[in-house]
Protein backbone atom coordinates (compact mmCIF):
# COMPACT_ATOMS: atom_id res chain seq x y z
CA UNK A 1 0.00 0.00 0.00
CA UNK A 2 1.49 3.35 -1.00
CA UNK A 3 1.12 6.65 0.80
CA UNK A 4 2.64 8.67 -2.06
CA UNK A 5 -0.49 10.82 -2.54
CA UNK A 6 -0.96 11.48 1.18
CA UNK A 7 0.11 14.88 2.49
CA UNK A 8 -0.40 17.01 5.58
CA UNK A 9 -0.63 20.75 6.08
CA UNK A 10 -0.93 22.45 9.48
CA UNK A 11 -3.62 25.12 9.14
CA UNK A 12 -4.04 26.11 12.79
CA UNK A 13 -2.20 25.87 16.10
CA UNK A 14 -3.14 26.83 19.66
CA UNK A 15 -1.25 26.27 22.91
CA UNK A 16 -3.78 24.66 25.25
CA UNK A 17 -1.49 24.33 28.27
CA UNK A 18 2.07 25.33 29.05
CA UNK A 19 2.68 23.95 32.53
CA UNK A 20 5.02 21.06 33.29
CA UNK A 21 5.13 20.56 29.53
CA UNK A 22 3.27 21.99 26.54
CA UNK A 23 0.00 20.69 25.09
CA UNK A 24 -0.82 22.07 21.66
CA UNK A 25 -4.02 21.80 19.65
CA UNK A 26 -3.57 21.57 15.87
CA UNK A 27 -5.90 21.72 12.91
CA UNK A 28 -4.51 19.86 9.94
CA UNK A 29 -5.60 19.32 6.38
CA UNK A 30 -4.82 15.67 5.72
CA UNK A 31 -5.04 14.56 2.11
CA UNK A 32 -5.36 10.79 2.08
CA UNK A 33 -3.91 8.43 -0.52
CA UNK A 34 -7.15 8.67 -2.53
CA UNK A 35 -6.68 12.44 -2.88
CA UNK A 36 -9.50 13.39 -0.46
CA UNK A 37 -8.67 16.19 2.00
CA UNK A 38 -10.02 16.10 5.56
CA UNK A 39 -9.71 18.85 8.18
CA UNK A 40 -8.77 17.10 11.42
CA UNK A 41 -8.29 18.35 14.98
CA UNK A 42 -5.33 16.83 16.83
CA UNK A 43 -3.58 17.46 20.14
CA UNK A 44 0.14 16.95 20.71
CA UNK A 45 1.83 16.66 24.08
CA UNK A 46 5.36 18.04 23.68
CA UNK A 47 7.88 16.03 25.71
CA UNK A 48 11.62 16.41 25.49
CA UNK A 49 13.78 13.40 24.53
CA UNK A 50 14.51 10.77 27.17
CA UNK A 51 16.69 7.72 27.71
CA UNK A 52 16.34 4.42 29.54
CA UNK A 53 18.74 1.62 30.39
CA UNK A 54 18.76 -2.06 31.21
CA UNK A 55 21.32 -2.67 33.97
CA UNK A 56 22.26 -6.36 33.99
CA UNK A 57 24.63 -8.26 36.26
CA UNK A 58 25.59 -11.40 34.31
CA UNK A 59 27.31 -13.07 37.27
CA UNK A 60 24.14 -12.98 39.37
CA UNK A 61 21.73 -12.99 36.36
CA UNK A 62 20.06 -9.93 37.92
CA UNK A 63 18.51 -6.79 36.48
CA UNK A 64 18.35 -3.54 38.43
CA UNK A 65 14.93 -1.92 38.36
CA UNK A 66 13.34 1.01 40.15
CA UNK A 67 9.94 1.54 41.69
CA UNK A 68 8.35 4.98 41.85
CA UNK A 69 5.02 6.80 41.89
CA UNK A 70 3.41 7.56 38.51
CA UNK A 71 0.38 9.87 38.55
CA UNK A 72 -1.09 8.79 35.16
CA UNK A 73 -1.23 5.16 36.32
CA UNK A 74 -2.86 6.32 39.56
CA UNK A 75 -5.44 8.37 37.64
CA UNK A 76 -6.24 5.29 35.52
CA UNK A 77 -6.76 3.14 38.62
CA UNK A 78 -3.65 1.00 38.00
CA UNK A 79 -0.93 0.39 40.58
CA UNK A 80 0.69 3.82 40.96
CA UNK A 81 4.09 2.62 42.18
CA UNK A 82 5.44 1.30 38.92
CA UNK A 83 8.42 -0.98 38.40
CA UNK A 84 10.62 0.35 35.62
CA UNK A 85 14.13 0.42 34.22
CA UNK A 86 16.11 3.54 35.17
CA UNK A 87 15.17 6.41 32.86
CA UNK A 88 14.99 10.15 32.58
CA UNK A 89 14.87 13.21 30.37
CA UNK A 90 18.02 14.22 28.51
CA UNK A 91 17.88 17.77 29.94
CA UNK A 92 20.04 19.03 27.08
CA UNK A 93 22.69 16.30 27.39
CA UNK A 94 23.60 13.68 24.83
CA UNK A 95 21.60 10.47 25.42
CA UNK A 96 24.56 8.45 26.74
CA UNK A 97 25.60 11.20 29.15
CA UNK A 98 22.03 11.56 30.38
CA UNK A 99 21.48 7.84 30.96
CA UNK A 100 24.74 7.50 32.90
CA UNK A 101 23.56 10.36 35.13
CA UNK A 102 20.08 8.89 35.57
CA UNK A 103 21.41 5.39 36.35
CA UNK A 104 23.59 6.85 39.11
CA UNK A 105 20.86 9.11 40.54
CA UNK A 106 18.19 6.42 40.55
CA UNK A 107 20.12 3.22 41.37
CA UNK A 108 23.52 4.25 42.71
CA UNK A 109 25.27 2.24 39.99
CA UNK A 110 28.15 3.78 38.06
CA UNK A 111 27.80 2.55 34.49
CA UNK A 112 31.08 1.62 32.79
CA UNK A 113 30.40 0.35 29.27
CA UNK A 114 27.06 1.36 27.84
CA UNK A 115 25.60 0.13 24.55
CA UNK A 116 23.09 2.11 22.53
CA UNK A 117 20.37 -0.26 21.27
CA UNK A 118 17.73 1.82 19.43
CA UNK A 119 15.38 4.77 19.79
CA UNK A 120 11.60 4.75 19.73
CA UNK A 121 8.48 6.89 19.91
CA UNK A 122 6.49 5.30 22.77
CA UNK A 123 3.19 6.99 21.82
CA UNK A 124 3.56 8.58 18.34
CA UNK A 125 -0.15 9.31 18.03
CA UNK A 126 -0.05 12.08 20.62
CA UNK A 127 3.40 12.60 22.20
CA UNK A 128 6.60 14.01 20.65
CA UNK A 129 8.88 12.18 23.11
CA UNK A 130 11.66 10.04 21.61
CA UNK A 131 13.27 7.52 23.99
CA UNK A 132 16.84 6.28 23.54
CA UNK A 133 17.31 2.69 24.76
CA UNK A 134 20.59 1.47 26.27
CA UNK A 135 21.97 -1.61 28.03
CA UNK A 136 24.97 -2.05 30.29
CA UNK A 137 26.50 -4.84 32.31
CA UNK A 138 27.25 -4.07 35.94
CA UNK A 139 28.44 -5.89 39.04
CA UNK A 140 28.15 -5.25 42.76
CA UNK A 141 31.38 -3.21 42.79
CA UNK A 142 29.71 -0.65 40.51
CA UNK A 143 27.20 0.36 43.17
CA UNK A 144 28.84 3.43 44.63
CA UNK A 145 25.82 5.04 46.32
CA UNK A 146 22.32 4.17 47.50
CA UNK A 147 20.53 5.82 44.57
CA UNK A 148 16.88 6.60 45.22
CA UNK A 149 16.65 9.75 43.09
CA UNK A 150 17.26 13.41 43.77
CA UNK A 151 15.74 14.92 46.88
CA UNK A 152 15.47 18.36 45.25
CA UNK A 153 13.32 16.79 42.50
CA UNK A 154 11.17 15.06 45.16
CA UNK A 155 12.08 11.65 43.78
CA UNK A 156 11.31 8.74 46.08
CA UNK A 157 12.72 5.75 44.23
CA UNK A 158 13.08 2.20 45.53
CA UNK A 159 15.89 0.15 43.95
CA UNK A 160 15.05 -3.46 43.13
CA UNK A 161 17.40 -6.26 42.08
CA UNK A 162 15.59 -9.24 40.60
CA UNK A 163 16.61 -12.14 38.40
CA UNK A 164 15.98 -11.71 34.70
CA UNK A 165 13.57 -14.65 34.75
CA UNK A 166 11.68 -13.15 37.71
CA UNK A 167 11.45 -9.81 35.90
CA UNK A 168 10.03 -11.54 32.81
CA UNK A 169 7.52 -13.36 35.01
CA UNK A 170 6.55 -9.99 36.51
CA UNK A 171 5.65 -8.83 33.00
CA UNK A 172 3.48 -11.88 32.46
CA UNK A 173 1.65 -11.52 35.78
CA UNK A 174 1.07 -7.77 35.37
CA UNK A 175 3.48 -6.48 38.03
CA UNK A 176 5.54 -4.73 35.34
CA UNK A 177 3.34 -2.70 32.99
CA UNK A 178 5.79 0.00 31.83
CA UNK A 179 6.38 -0.28 28.07
CA UNK A 180 10.05 0.75 28.01
CA UNK A 181 10.79 -1.82 30.72
CA UNK A 182 8.91 -4.58 28.90
CA UNK A 183 10.76 -3.68 25.70
CA UNK A 184 14.20 -3.88 27.34
CA UNK A 185 13.40 -7.11 29.18
CA UNK A 186 12.23 -8.71 25.93
CA UNK A 187 15.40 -7.43 24.24
CA UNK A 188 17.44 -9.04 27.04
CA UNK A 189 15.66 -12.35 26.57
CA UNK A 190 16.44 -12.32 22.84
CA UNK A 191 20.02 -11.04 23.25
CA UNK A 192 21.24 -12.55 26.51
CA UNK A 193 24.52 -13.58 24.87
CA UNK A 194 25.33 -9.92 24.14
CA UNK A 195 24.96 -9.07 27.84
CA UNK A 196 27.88 -11.20 29.03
Amino acid sequence: MTQSKAKVEIVGKEILSDGWTELTGYRIDYTDRNGVTHRLPREVYHRTPAACILLYDPRRDVVVLVKQFRLPAYVNGDPAWMIEVPAGLLDGDEPEVAIRREAMEETGYTVRDVSFLFKSYPAPGSITEVVHFFAATIDTADRTSDGGGLEEEHEDIEVLEVSLQQALAMVENGEIIDLKTITLLQWALLNKGKLR
